[in-house]
């Protein structure tokens, strides 16, 4: 024992210095503070001697009283680290979390600290790190455990201790703590800050340390930071672009343990976190996967397995810790490449050839290609199917690789043109963009397909296996966790009796979970699907998976799932957080929900408002995998509706129809309904009727229907009037109405009407004008009405109304079965398909913008973003930002836009773009940012109201079970070629036409159909258009016209033209007696559009 409670000077100093280095390596050591003495002088440590204790029982630092206190225990501190580092080492721990402590405890009138001593408070942090001997290890254990916690350590004390250790030990030690036990792991004992900060110093040290040193590929730095970034992921995600005044809360249950308000990470956190995302940092980790640092020889295949599941890890937790920052990372990896062992050092592998080699050649890709049952033991090794197959000892390793190639070739496809897809095709010449040089061999697309198909297949049809099955438990939700009362929630169980699924992780990463999975399975699969269906690449029957169903009972049985579908939401009707499929329901369409804590309330009543709100989210996700589990099938048809064939998904569409028709009225019969509301005592039947002005159809449909909402699913009664408001003379048995639709979308839809809410692209197809609520503030603006004013925000909701009544009128088209002749983008009608499904997404959030779409909205612009892929030289030197100039035209009437002058509107991308170059880099980025802002941004408002009124009368999941071009059939009819046989057969004739007892055909009918034979396709179609307003056969034959095609006699003049009625499908065929004159007579009438409203 060594004590320091007299005078001395430096000699006994120096004898006490030797005599601490004479200690035994086993002997343990304590310094104690005794009280000081009055009047004692400086002894051998400097300064004032204070009464300090050694013992050789362990170590232990009680607080200094002051300043001085605080100097002389530092430099004693630092005559040990530096007599006997190799006995400190044991007791690193409590020496580091001392300093910690000191570092934490200002003293004095000053409020200094350690880092404030000068230069022993440095060497007192480094003393223990600098000799490197059998226990250094421990010393980098309690350095990184207990220090590296500590908050706003200065840069100065980072920058020396940089030049002073070795991060390759300090990897090392972290790398151990991560892994130990959970008593002594650091991602068990350290809170979420103290995490932080450590994950920060760690970075700073790492990026510090000379590049001999360090290898960014490395797999144990990959790692740490892995577990790092993977366990802190919802406090970077939710708090990196915080404010200080931020305190809304957007929780995700898996994120994040806590329900508290998310304050801004401190600026060194933040600065360090955020070069995790830089260029430099994310593509170096490729470009050393296949050597690891201080390798000289080729790498094993054990090796490069490890390697690469390291970085897919730590990809994949990058991703889910700066979601806003997805496409950048996903850019970063897309540019890196890797020098593998069969490649030379001048021809480097493409990332996402790196990655699908890599996924392609695990055992479970190959497992789950071959046989989708083989999925479900592999997503959960928990279930019974499991237990009778091998054990895969690596199984998270493979899947973390897997996720990374599904999280890394969607981007691919965002930004690759279809020339450039398919060249993989082709040989690859090294000379070629780095874009063509990463398309997959079709033959591999083929092979990635097919396993997504099988893999996506399992997920939904097997959902309640692969989610395993436990007993309902004592604790049913959070509330619980909080005190809440179990019975006063038990009503919120879709069935009390129900066991209830587990939440699934994959590839043992937090966050990772069978649902998540089934997201970017679902839209990766999608996408290579909609690419197929733009350029056929892959067999037409490569998508159907009808092996795995029973056609023969596949409609019936997927009818009756809606059908219990439909019960249980109704059973869900009380709650209105608990629907299935949420609408928008308000008139600020797409503007999201806010919630202040601060604003109201005391903390526990914030704290019970997020409760709730988290409980209702858990309500959700409840209910949802409950309905997945029940209803198998209506989960393949929504979310991968090319498994089954066009006509079996139109034929279930008609029948879900028909189902909600019954449901609604009683009847599908429309005369039926009337007939009941006329005589019921509450008959509405007055809101479905509507007079309405040929001259302002659109405008009179509005004002008298928009009210009605979701009551226009039921039939309406339409009477004409003319601009003396004369009643025209009818009955509406349903031909009337269909005339009406027909005329309002006639003129809805007609670019130059006036209404200028649709526009046409170079192809004369439709998608709503992505200007129109900015032309419409900015007109306000000029008539002197300043934006945000309450006149203002009602005009552009009025705006809004108008587009969502379009949608209800397209929505009344479809759920008629009558077809009109408009003809839509298809970026617009694949927004349609991607409001069901998955995730029953409201509005568009599961539409994903890129390059090719923008070829159906803007040709120019989208040749325009193609040369600047393809730019040779230096894309900066184009002076471009990341902003964007929109154009408006503030106008009541689209003429006028050829004589008004345009008026700009800039606007930035992404917050702070117009102050970030493109350059030759992020280029990619920049033109999958003008993608998102020309397909979803810009037209964000026009598109959701839109599809909010066609949501009204078309349920989203029906929609998703179908293709952007399969949804143009649904509207216009097919393109086929008209079956005439099939139009025969399914023709009503009246007067002299009508059939006799005989059933034989009259002469002038046999004639015709004899004549109509003979027509080319194209005046095949232009005669059904004479008829029934549109060129094309309804999807399931002439037989599910509506109304039925009929002929009637025209008179006996047979120098009259036929003439039609339209609105009832009806053909006026004079009794021509040759073949000749009917043939002549016509082909004239449908040649020249004649007969509409003409009879």
């Amino acid at each position: 024992m060594l004590k320091q409670n007299e005078r001395s000077d430096n000699k006994k100093g120096n004898a006490r210095q030797q005599q601490l280095q004479s200690k035994g390596h086993g002997e343990a050591i304590r310094v104690e503070r005794q009280p000081g003495q009055p009047g004692e002088e400086t002894g051998m440590l400097g300064k004032r001697r204070t009464g300090w204790q050694v013992h050789p029982q362990g170590l232990e630092i009680r607080s200094p009283a002051g300043p001085a206190d605080v100097h002389v225990l530092l430099e004693l501190l630092c005559a040990i680290a530096t007599s006997v580092p190799q006995q400190l080492s044991s007791y690193s721990a409590q020496y580091y979390e001392a300093l910690s402590n000191l570092a934490c405890t200002p003293y004095g009138a000053h409020q200094m600290n350690i880092f404030e001593q000068g230069p022993v408070g440095r060497l007192v942090v480094i003393a223990p790190l600098r000799p490197k001997h059998s226990r250094s290890a421990d010393a980098y254990k309690g350095f990184a455990s207990q220090f590296l916690r500590t908050p706003d350590i200065p840069v100065s004390m980072l920058q020396a201790l940089a030049g002073e250790i070795r991060v390759g030990e300090l990897t090392l030690a972290l790398s151990s703590l991560l892994s130990a036990q959970p008593a002594d792991n650091l991602l068990q004992t350290r809170s979420h800050d103290e995490l932080l900060w450590l994950t920060a110093y760690f970075l700073y040290l790492y990026r510090s340390t000379g590049s001999e040193h360090r290898n960014p590929a490395d797999a144990r730095y990959v790692s740490v930071l892995s577990r790092l970034v993977s366990h802190l992921s919802g406090d970077i995600a939710s708090r990196i672009d915080a404010t200080p005044n931020a305190s809304s809360v957007h929780t995700i249950i898996s994120t994040s343990s806590s329900s508290a308000p998310r304050s801004p990470l401190p600026p060194f956190v933040r600065n360090e976190t955020m070069n995790l995302v830089s260029q430099e940092h994310v593509s170096s980790l490729l470009s050393h996967a296949a050597a690891p640092s201080g390798s000289t020889g080729e790498i094993t295949l054990a090796q490069l397995k490890k390697q690469t599941s390291a970085l897919a890890v730590y990809a994949l937790s990058l991703l889910r810790a700066f979601p806003r920052r997805g496409d950048e990372i996903r850019m970063w990896l897309f540019y890196g490449a890797a020098s593998t062992m069969n490649m030379s050092k001048n021809a480097p592998m493409p990332a996402i050839k790196y990655y699908f080699n890599a996924a392609s050649q695990t055992t479970i890709y190959n497992l789950v290609k071959d046989d989708p049952n083989r999925a479900i033991s592999l997503l959960n090794s928990g279930s019974r199917r499991a237990a009778k197959e091998p054990v895969l000892p690596d199984r998270d390793e493979q899947w973390q690789v897997i996720l990374l190639l599904l999280e890394l070739y969607p981007f691919v496809l965002k930004v690759m043109d279809d020339e450039e897809f398919l060249a993989g095709a082709s040989s690859i010449d090294p000379t070629d963009s780095w874009t063509r040089r990463s398309a997959l061999a079709l033959e591999q697309v083929k092979d990635l397909s097919q396993f997504l198909k099988n893999l996506a297949f399992s997920m939904y049809w097997n959902a309640s296996e692969i989610a395993g099955v436990e007993e309902p438990e004592n604790k049913n939700s959070i509330a619980e966790y909080f005190g809440g009362n179990p019975t006063a929630i038990s009503e919120h169980r879709p069935d009390a009796k129900t066991a209830r699924s587990r939440e699934v992780t994959i590839a043992g990463l937090p966050g990772m979970t069978v649902q998540y999975m089934k997201g970017v399975v679902t839209g990766l699969l999608r996408m290579i699907y909609e690419r197929d269906s733009r350029r056929r690449f892959l067999p037409s029957e490569h998508w159907l998976m009808t092996q795995w169903f029973e056609m023969d009972r596949f409609i019936s049985s997927v009818v009756q799932e809606e059908e219990e579908k439909h019960k249980i939401q109704e059973s869900y009707d009380a709650d209105p957080d608990s629907k299935i499929n949420d609408q928008p329901d308000d008139d600020s369409v797409g503007e999201e929900e806010e919630v202040h804590d601060d604003l109201v309330g005391t903390q526990r009543t914030q704290q019970v408002r997020r409760i709730e709100r988290l409980r209702r989210q858990q309500r959700k996700v409840s209910r949802r995998k409950y309905l997945e589990s029940v209803t198998p099938r209506l989960e393949v048809l929504q979310n991968m509706p090319f498994f089954i064939p066009f006509v079996t998904r139109v034929q279930i569409f008609r029948q879900f129809v028909l189902l909600d028709q019954v449901r609604r009225r009683g009847t599908a019969d429309a005369d039926l309904w009337r007939f009941s509301m006329m005589n019921s005592s509450r008959s509405e039947m007055g809101k479905h009727r509507a007079k309405v002005h040929r001259e302002s159809i659109f405008d009179d449909a509005f004002n008298q229907f928009y009210e009605l909402g979701e009551g226009l699913k039921e039939p309406i009664q339409i009477s004409f009037v003319d601009k003396f408001d004369t009643i025209e003379d009818g009955i509406d048995g349903g031909g009337v109405t269909k005339e009406f639709l027909t005329s309002v979308t006639s003129e809805a839809f007609n670019s130059m009407n006036g209404l200028d809410m649709f526009v046409e692209n170079d192809q004369h197809l439709l998608y709503p004008n992505p200007t129109a609520v900015d032309e419409r503030k900015e007109l306000l603006k000029q008539a002197g009405e300043p934006e945000g004013s309450s006149y203002c925000n009602e005009s552009v909701r009025d705006l809004l109304r108008r587009f969502e009544f379009m949608g209800r009128i397209i929505g009344k088209c479809l759920y008629e079965g009558i077809l009109v002749d408009i003809h839509f983008a298809p970026f617009f009608l694949l927004k349609w398909a991607l409001t069901g499904g998955l995730n029953a997404a409201t509005k568009e959030s599961s539409y994903r913008a890129n390059l090719n779409d923008l070829r159906d909205l803007d040709e120019a612009l989208y040749q325009g973003l193609l040369q600047l892929k393809n730019y040779a030289g230096n894309v900066e030197s184009l002076g471009l930002t990341f902003e964007v100039t929109d154009t408006l035209f503030p106008t009541d009437h689209p003429s006028a836009h050829l004589s008004q002058a345009p008026i700009p509107r800039t606007r930035e991308l992404y917050a702070g773009g117009s102050s970030v170059p493109v350059t030759n880099t992020n280029r990619l980025v920049y033109i999958s940012y003008m993608a998102q802002h020309r397909l979803s941004r810009q037209p964000y408002h026009q598109t959701a109201a839109f599809l909010k009124g066609l949501a009204t009368i078309i349920a989203p999941g029906w929609l998703s079970m179908f293709n952007q071009h399969e949804l143009q059939t649904l509207v216009s009819g097919t393109a086929d070629s008209i079956d005439i046989a099939d139009l025969r057969k399914n023709t009503q004739y009246g007067g002299l036409y009508a059939l006799g007892d005989d059933g034989l055909e009259h002469p002038t009918i046999l004639l015709f159909w004899s004549v109509v034979q003979t027509f080319t396709n194209e005046d095949k179609a232009r005669l059904v258009r004479f008829v029934t307003s549109t060129p094309r056969a309804p999807l399931l034959g002439f037989g599910n016209l509506n109304p039925k095609f009929s002929i009637r006699d025209g008179g006996g003049d047979e120098k009259r033209l036929p003439t039609t009625s339209t609105c009832v499908n009806l053909l006026k065929l004079p009794l021509y007696k040759e073949g000749e004159t009917l043939r002549e007579r016509l082909l004239y009438s449908v040649r020249a559009g004649a007969g509409f409203n003409l009879s």
